[in-house]
């Protein structure tokens, strides 16, 4: 057969029923294997947007996402895509055109080092220059996307390779074969260290958990709840990592971090044992690092040893899936103190909703829209203070349900992400909540929207700013506010209407209720337009290189 068709057979045995893509010169070959392979593909209308389309296909999922783009600029455009995913460990196969093997090297039309471009925001790249190592790569990619530490994978084919007519079967080691890859056999820990951890949760009086978006992928919720019912230690989490602990213990305190809630920093920055799961010890998380958590022993526990002591020596380092690590590690505990203390924290630092005037106010209006929402709903966001309010004030029951740009930060992220989530879960309500000024950086996917009459409902919040940062100018750069004024947005009801989307637009608190029943009724898609408050601010901020006890926060300003 020829390559392609065994490209398209591999994703079929792969279990790929989706793919996103947009065609072009060097991968019109797997474009017409596609034609009537069996595999259904959404023609997103920027590569970048395909890219973002597969990760919220995988990150709603589980699943490995798949996006197809042609050589030249068409690859260069998922870069942004494939870097995202890294950072947040989302396992991705993009497969690339390039020019025919005889031309790499010549400047060809539309040649680019695809493989070069990429190898700093992949898990790992392949070029084919033989068909016959096309079965074989193929079986790898899918592999590593998905072992170990899951991130993306590219797979550049060249022209020529996908029209080389083979027995390609003769050619694929059968040790590659795998439906799911084996991660029980690649770690074993010694039981004096599972020991030593014991010893260390039962001996601490102040102990905290910190979890990150490695609990997810690890697919140890259920584990991470019993061990909070258990041991009762107290629980933070990072933007990756909500939707992982269980939100009705009540000591779990939320977000930490940049924009974290007070009393979860403040807690952090006083405990003297930290269990860190499946985290990076992120900047945004740690604030000055020499100061993060500065009483704490560290226990780390994560599948990538290079996360082990990059930022934060720990006192005891765990290389393991978490899923497996974290009963090992049921231990009772004695914390009465410090449960008061964690009470009267929470007490001393409540969320506030009540704000003054007719204005809406971003932070309730998110709040109501977690409350009014299905269980299983997915929330989409792009990048911003939207971003950090739907992290400080929605809830989630579960990672699949909250996908955001976390490590990268990548504005246009939401509505792609949507998309995706949306054909991986058609019968679930998908809700892409942005900001203005990410709306249009990948509007063009309202056309993927219409195209296969997706039934996502966007909530647009609408400061006529780019908001973090004009917030970023007020607060450190003397209100010099340079290049962040949208006020000449476009009309956003009309554009969603050039892609027979209908919306509303609402200004005033008691217009929410209405407006909400209207989207959450809406069968088919819709924007609810937003305008909030051009001064609004996100509330705590932890200013940079700061330690995370010295938070800012409204009254700052007043």
């Amino acid at each position: 057969m020829l390559g392609t068709q065994w490209i398209v057979k591999t994703l079929k045995e792969k279990g790929v029923t989706t793919v996103f893509g947009y065609p072009g010169g060097q991968i019109m070959p797997l474009y017409d294997a596609l034609y009537d392979g069996g595999i259904e593909h959404v023609l997103c209308r920027h590569e970048q947007g395909a890219a973002m389309a597969a990760i919220g296909y995988a990150r709603s999922t589980g699943k490995t996402g798949v996006c197809i783009a042609t050589s030249g600029p068409g690859a260069t455009n998922i870069i942004t895509g494939l870097a995202d995913a890294l950072i947040d460990s989302v396992p991705i196969v993009a497969i690339t055109g390039q020019v025919p093997t005889n031309l790499i090297g010549t400047d060809a039309f539309q040649e680019v080092d695809v493989l070069g471009l990429s190898l700093a925001c992949t898990k790992h790249s392949y070029l084919i220059n033989d068909a016959k190592q096309l079965p074989n790569t193929l079986e790898e990619a899918f592999n590593l996307a998905n072992s170990g530490r899951p991130g993306p994978i590219l797979i550049d084919v060249p022209k020529n390779i996908q029209l080389a007519n083979l027995d390609y079967q003769q050619y694929l080691a059968p040790s590659l074969i795998k439906n799911s890859p084996d991660k029980t056999q690649l770690y074993t820990i010694p039981p004096e260290t599972i020991k030593l951890a014991k010893q260390m949760i039962a001996q601490a009086r102040k102990p905290m958990l910190y979890i990150g978006g490695g609990v997810g992928l690890s697919g140890a919720i259920s584990e991470l709840k019993d061990f909070m019912t258990l041991t009762q230690i107290p629980t933070v989490s990072t933007l990756k990592g909500l939707g992982v602990a269980d939100i009705n213990n009540p000591y779990y305190l939320g977000l930490i971090g940049m924009h974290g809630a007070k009393a979860a920093n403040l807690a952090v920055q006083e405990c003297d044992l930290l269990i860190a799961l499946g985290v990076r010890f992120d900047d945004r998380v740690t604030g000055n690092l020499n100061e993060f958590a500065r009483h704490a022993k560290v226990i780390h526990v994560d599948i990538d040893q290079a996360e082990i002591n990059k930022l934060r020596q720990t006192h005891l380092g765990l290389q393991g899936d978490i899923k497996q690590v974290l009963p090992l590690l049921n231990q009772t505990v004695s914390i009465e103190a410090w449960h008061k203390k964690v009470d009267e924290l929470k007490a001393q630092h409540p969320t506030r909703y009540d704000h003054p005037g007719e204005a809406i106010y971003a932070p309730a209006l998110l709040k109501t829209i977690s409350e009014r929402k299905s269980a299983n709903t997915i929330i989409t966001t792009d990048v911003g203070q939207h971003q950090m309010w739907t992290a400080q004030h929605m809830r989630f029951n579960h990672p699949q349900n909250f996908i955001t740009s976390s490590g990268l930060g990548t504005m246009g992220f939401g509505l792609p992400a949507a998309i995706g989530a949306q054909m991986a879960r058609p019968n679930d309500c998908v809700i892409c909540v942005s900001g203005d000024g990410s709306f249009m950086m990948n509007v063009q996917e309202l056309t993927t929207i219409k195209r296969k009459k997706l039934p996502i409902k966007i909530v647009l919040i609408d400061n006529q700013r780019l908001g973090m940062v004009r917030q970023w100018q007020e607060l450190f750069f003397n209100e010099r506010y340079s290049e962040t004024n949208l006020s000449d947005n476009p009309d956003f009801l009309m554009l969603a209407k050039a892609f027979e989307i209908p919306g509303e637009i609402i200004t005033k608190k008691s217009e929410i209720n209405s407006a909400l029943d209207n989207m959450f009724n809406s069968s088919g898609a819709y924007l609810l337009h937003v305008r909030i408050d051009e001064l609004e601010n996100v509330w705590p901020l932890v200013p940079p290189g700061a330690a995370n006890e010295n938070m800012l926060d409204k009254s700052c300003k007043e």
